[in-house]
């Protein structure tokens, strides 16, 4: 990697990242556009790890991104499964229109 990158542009993409991701919750109501933003934002995270320990020379950070992962893995397997759930018997998605008070 060239010397002139400096952790500073990886935080700052990630940052981006993590700002759209943010963005799309809370702006998006269509239930896996949330979803998926919610993974682009544990990708910046994953992103911020990455960098922090290759600049700090420790394997903390990769260690760190194995766990977020798996717990990444582990959403996606039960979160789909809920919209399968939700899509069945409310015939939507939307998150505005699910109230599951009122089955």
């Amino acid at each position: 990697m060239p010397a002139s990158v400096t952790p500073l542009y990886f935080f700052v993409v990630s940052a981006l990242i993590f700002a759209i991701g943010a963005a799309g919750v809370l702006i998006r109501r269509n239930a896996i556009v949330v979803f998926m933003c919610i993974e682009m934002m544990l990708s910046a995270v994953n992103l911020t790890f990455i960098a922090a320990a290759h600049y700090l020379n420790s394997l903390d950070g990769v260690l760190m991104v194995f766990f977020v992962m798996t717990v990444a893995a582990a959403e996606a397997a039960v979160g789909l499964g809920i919209f399968v759930l939700l899509f069945r018997g409310r015939k939507t998605i939307r998150v505005d229109e699910i109230n599951l008070l009122k089955w």
